[in-house]
C-alpha cells in the first residue's frame, strides 16, 4: 500500500474482473502511498496503527478514524452477506447476519471465512506494505485462522509394504512416524539438506528411519527449522511440521521415510521423462571439475533434470522439462557454483520406430593370425503398441546358440536399439526375438555375439520402413476471451491440434496438443499477443510420427 499509485479498491475490482475470483476484503486501508498508516480489521472493527520507527514491529489498536467509519460499516456488511451465502446451512450465522450483525463474535466470523477458504469458495483480501513490514502480524494471524491444517486433510492414505494393501494413518503425534522427502538442496555450510513434510508421528534427532521407496535405512543426525538462510537446531519435530534433516545419504525427492516397525509407502510422486536437451561444456580446464560437481548436485536436487554423456560425440548432455527449466539451472550453475560453461542450442528428444514386421541376420566374423571372432544371430522384429517400450527375448531352442551367448546377444540388441538407423535417435516400441544363429567351437565369444546382435537389429530396422517420432506436449492456455482468436491462430501455426475450449465468465481455457519442437520461445510470444494476461502449462503427452518433410530435414542435419 506504500507504492506510488496504490489503490486498494481498484485492485479488488481488478481481481474480480480479470481473475473472475470471489474476492472479499477483510481489511480497509488507512491512507495510501506515503500516507499509509495501517488498516481497519473488518472482523473486529478495530484500527491497527503502525509505528514507523520500529519498522512494523509495534502497532497500536485504536478506534476507527471517523472519516472511514461509514466505509468500514458498508464493507463489513458486504463481507458478512458474502459469508452468509457461502455457508447457507449455518442458520444461526445467517439469522445473526440478517437480524443483529453486531452480535456476531470474531470467532464466528473467522470460522465462516475459514470454511470459505478451505472449500476454495472465497478469497479474503488483506493489505499492508512489504517495505516497512506493516501488516505482517495480520498475515500470520490470517494463515492461522483461515488456512487448512493437516487435520482438514483427514487420514493419511498409504500402502502397507508387508501386505501391499492400502492403509490409513491418523495425522497425530501418537501415530507411527511417516514423512515425505519433497526437496533436496546442497547447502555450502552443512552439506546435503533433505526437506521433509511430516504426515504423522514425531521425529527426534538421532533416530534411524526406513526409506521404503529405496528399501534401506537412514539415520537422522540433525533436525533443523529453516528461516530462509537461517537455521535453528531442534530436538524434535511433530505432525504437520516442515523441517530439514541432515544425515540421509541416499534419499531423493519423493521418497517416503517412516519408522522401522511400521513400514508404509506414501503416495508416490510421478516424474515425467525429460523432453528437451542441451549440450554443455566447460569454458576452461579449471571449470571442468567444478562443472561435474555442479551437475551432480543439481541432478540430486531435481529428479526431472538428467545428465548423460553422448558416447558418439563425447558431449555432456543435460535434459529437462523445458527451455526455461534448463535456463534456470544454467543460471544456478553460474551463480551458485561459479562455473563458466558454454551451452548448445536446445535439442528435442526425437525417437525412431518401425512400421512393419521383418527380420535380418547379423554375422560378425574376424579372422586374424591367431584365434578369430565369430558371432551369428538371426532376429525377427515387429512394431508394438505406442508407448509400450521395447521387448527383447530369446526364442532359441535346441542349443543353436549356447546359453552363455544369449545374454550378450540381448545386450547387443538393446545397445543397437539405443541408436536408431535414420538419425541416431532411440528405437522405441519394438518387439525383438532371437530366433536362430550359429557358433564356432573355438572362435565364438561374448563380444562377438554382442556385436552380431547389434548388427542384426539395425539391419532388421532398416528393412522395416523406419519412421521418426516427435514428442507431443499437452498445452493448456488460460486467456481472456478477447485474445482467444490470436491464441488459437498461433497454436495452429505451431502445428497444434485444438482439443477443447472451456469458458468461465470472461476467461477461456484452451486445451491443445503441440509438437515440442514448435514450442520454443512460446512464453514470450504468448505474453506478446495477450498483453501479458494469458498463461500456459505444458506437460509431455505422447509421441507421434514426424511429417515426411520434417523427417528429411532432421536426417540431413
Amino acid at each position: 500500500m506504500d507504492r506510488t499509485g496504490a489503490d486498494f479498491f481498484a485492485a479488488v475490482a481488478s481481481m474480480k474482473e480479470k481473475l473472475v475470483a470471489n474476492v472479499v476484503p477483510v481489511h480497509c486501508p488507512i491512507g495510501a502511498e506515503s500516507e499509509f498508516k495501517g488498516m481497519v480489521d473488518l472482523v473486529t472493527m478495530q484500527a491497527y496503527i503502525f509505528n514507523d520507527e520500529t519498522l512494523g514491529a509495534e502497532y497500536s489498536v485504536e478506534e476507527i478514524p471517523a472519516n472511514l467509519l461509514a466505509t468500514c460499516k458498508k464493507m463489513r456488511s458486504e463481507m458478512l452477506d458474502e459469508l452468509a451465502t457461502i455457508d447457507e446451512t449455518n442458520e444461526q450465522f445467517l439469522t445473526k447476519v440478517l437480524e443483529s450483525p453486531d452480535s456476531l463474535t470474531a470467532e464466528e466470523i473467522h470460522k465462516a471465512i475459514r470454511k470459505g477458504v478451505v472449500e476454495n469458495a472465497l478469497y479474503p483480501v488483506i493489505c499492508g506494505t512489504a517495505f516497512k513490514n506493516k501488516g505482517v502480524q495480520q498475515i500470520l494471524d490470517g494463515v492461522v485462522n483461515w488456512m487448512p491444517s493437516p487435520l482438514d486433510r483427514g487420514k493419511i492414505k498409504g500402502l502397507n509394504i508387508d501386505t501391499h494393501e492400502p492403509m490409513e494413518i491418523e495425522p497425530s503425534d501418537a501415530s507411527p512416524f511417516s514423512a515425505l522427502a519433497f526437496k533436496i538442496i546442497t547447502d555450502p555450510y552443512v552439506g546435503k539438506l533433505t526437506f521433509i513434510r511430516i504426515y504423522s508421528g514425531t521425529l527426534e534427532k538421532g533416530t534411524t528411519l526406513l526409506n521404503t521407496t529405496k528399501g534401506h535405512k537412514e539415520r537422522i543426525s540433525r533436525v533443523l527449522r529453516m528461516h530462509a538462510n537461517n537455521r535453528t537446531d531442534l530436538e524434535a519435530v511433530f505432525t504437520g511440521d516442515i523441517a530439514a534433516c541432515i544425515g540421509p545419504k541416499n534419499t531423493t525427492t519423493g521418497d517416503t521415510l517412516c519408522s522401522e516397525n511400521s513400514p508404509l509407502l506414501l503416495e508416490k510422486m510421478e516424474f515425467p521423462e525429460p523432453v528437451i536437451s542441451m549440450s554443455i561444456e566447460p569454458k576452461s580446464k579449471a571449470d571442468r571439475e567444478k562443472l561435474s560437481l555442479a551437475l551432480s548436485s543439481l541432478s540430486i536436487e531435481d529428479p526431472t533434470f538428467h545428465v548423460k554423456t553422448d558416447e558418439e560425440t563425447g558431449q555432456t548432455i543435460i535434459s529437462g522439462m523445458g527451455e526455461l527449466h534448463l535456463e534456470i539451472l544454467r543460471d544456478r550453475m553460474f551463480r551458485e557454483f561459479s562455473v563458466e560453461a558454454n551451452v548448445g542450442a536446445p535439442r528435442v528428444s526425437y525417437k525412431e520406430t518401425i512400421t512393419i514386421p521383418g527380420g535380418a541376420e547379423g554375422k560378425f566374423i574376424r579372422q586374424s593370425g591367431g584365434r578369430g571372432q565369430y558371432g551369428h544371430v538371426v532376429v525377427e522384429i515387429k512394431p508394438c503398441e505406442r508407448g509400450k517400450g521395447n521387448v527383447v527375448e530369446s526364442k532359441i531352442v535346441g542349443g543353436v546358440i549356447p546359453k552363455e551367448y544369449i545374454k550378450p546377444s540381448i545386450e547387443g540388441i538393446v545397445e543397437g536399439l539405443s541408436t536408431g538407423v535414420l538419425a541416431g535417435y532411440n528405437l522405441v516400441d519394438v518387439e525383438v526375438a532371437i530366433v536362430f544363429g550359429s557358433f564356432h567351437e573355438v572362435d565364438s565369444s561374448e563380444i562377438a555375439f554382442k556385436i552380431a546382435g547389434s548388427m542384426a537389429v539395425k539391419e532388421a530396422a532398416r528393412k522395416c520402413k523406419p519412421i521418426m517420432l516427435e514428442p507431443i506436449m499437452k498445452v493448456v492456455v488460460t486467456s481472456p476471451e478477447s485474445y482467444m482468436g490470436d491464441v488459437i491462430g498461433d497454436l495452429n501455426r505451431r502445428r497444434g491440434k485444438i482439443l477443447a475450449q472451456e469458458s468461465v465468465k470472461t476467461i477461456v481455457t484452451i486445451t491443445s496438443e503441440v509438437p515440442l519442437s514448435e514450442m520454443f520461445g512460446y512464453s514470450t510470444q504468448l505474453r506478446s499477443i495477450s498483453s501479458g494476461r494469458a498463461n500456459y502449462t505444458m506437460e509431455p503427452s505422447h509421441f507421434e510420427p514426424v511429417p515426411a518433410k520434417l523427417q528429411e530435414e532432421l536426417m540431413k542435419k
